[in-house]
């Protein structure tokens, strides 16, 4: 069945991962499950009412924050190791907006970058507009799907590129001047500054080049 599912569909062929990048995967998974879990206790911290649960739950963050920055050294030196990752990150960090957090989620979880055009990159992150249109009916564009958890330190860096960044910024400024949702402009500036990075890696170009030639 699934070879005859294979012949019909043709999907793309995608290559193996090697155990670097299978282990650099399971330091990205780790990570965010850390991050969910200090979200989570911060949100008790806030809520808890005596003193003795608070100074329990606080231990608890400490110690979860702990284990995240361990895991940021671990994460930081597996990328210094590999001579292309180290080239991803540093070209993702040349780019206003971009910090280490949202470089390392783009270099783990998104291997792909680089490899397809602009409208597959933006579907596989989720920050495609897609139809739902059903027969002569027309519904509005909505992105879904996609690597959430790529899309949310996309989302992060997008907010701060919109004020540092000069054509990101430029570009947010010229939908808002158009009437365009804030929540609309965002996402249609993480879909650019997705596609500008895609190309940066593509063609293994600083962003200082990218914004001499804009």
């Amino acid at each position: 069945m699934l070879a005859h599912y294979a012949a019909a569909i043709q999907p793309a062929l995608r290559p193996i991962k090697n155990a670097a990048q299978l282990e650099l995967d399971a330091l990205a998974a780790r990570r965010r499950q850390l991050v969910e879990m200090l979200a989570a206790e911060k949100t008790r911290l806030s809520t808890t009412a005596t003193a003795p649960m608070r100074q329990e739950v606080q231990k608890h963050i400490e110690w979860l924050q702990e284990r995240l920055d361990n895991l940021d050294t671990q994460l930081r030196e597996r990328i210094k190791d590999s001579p292309i990752w180290r080239v991803k990150d540093d070209l993702l960090q040349s780019v206003p907006g971009i910090g280490p957090v949202t470089a390392l989620s783009l270099v783990a979880n998104v291997p792909e970058l680089g490899k397809l055009n602009r409208h597959q990159v933006a579907k596989l992150v989720g920050v495609a507009p897609l139809n739902r249109d059903s027969g002569t009916l027309r519904g509005t564009r909505h992105i879904y799907g996609g690597r959430s958890n790529v899309r949310n330190a996309l989302y992060m860096a997008t907010v701060t590129a919109v004020r540092c960044n000069p054509i990101i910024k430029e570009f947010y400024q010229r939908l808002i001047k158009s009437n365009k949702p804030c929540k609309v402009a965002l996402v249609a500036c993480m879909r650019k500054l997705l596609t500008i990075v895609n190309v940066m890696i593509k063609t293994e170009t600083r962003w200082t080049v990218i914004q001499q030639n804009a």
